[in-house]
């Protein structure tokens, strides 16, 4: 039996993110951390000849997070013009996971139609070395561009 090299386990901070919006795409790097996770939705049934209940996947939900660093001010204009006209804003982020150290080479995630739940309108803190804040997020779509290689293996 094999066992994966310890190297090729990713470095959390070797990576980058864009957001593509209006057709502009800048890097993020002000980002500290970003999740997207897509969950099932799912309906219970029962059947006849089966005394328990049954699941059956009937759509999806993309939900996300992030943390930032408070040094952009791109998130409170798209909530700004949302407020004010009640045009909301959909754009993508693009995430590239590399790290050189790792055999597994690259793998990039797109997150399509990204609307903002919320987003800190100001902030202060007297208690903070530095300001952050978080943002979630919901995503209609998600590609992937570019997978994973497999890991190198040992063999005891």
């Amino acid at each position: 039996m094999g066992f994966m090299k310890l190297s090729d386990a990713l470095n959390g901070t070797e990576g980058r993110a864009y957001t593509i919006i209006d057709g502009t795409r800048e890097e993020m790097f002000y980002l500290r951390n970003i999740e997207a996770t897509a969950e099932k939705s799912k309906v219970e049934g029962k059947t006849l000849g089966r005394r328990g209940t049954q699941h059956r996947a009937n759509g999806w939900n993309g939900t996300g997070s992030a943390n930032i660093y408070y040094v952009t001010t791109r998130f409170r204009q798209i909530m700004l013009k949302y407020i004010k006209s009640g045009v909301d804003t959909y754009f993508d982020v693009q995430i590239v996971n590399e790290d050189p150290a790792s055999t597994v080479g690259l793998q990039t995630v797109i997150l399509r139609d990204v609307n903002l739940d919320s987003v800190v309108m100001a902030k202060l803190d007297v208690d903070s070395d530095f300001l952050d804040e978080d943002v979630d997020f919901t995503f209609e779509d998600v590609d992937i561009l570019d997978s994973f290689g497999k890991p190198t293996l040992i063999s005891d």
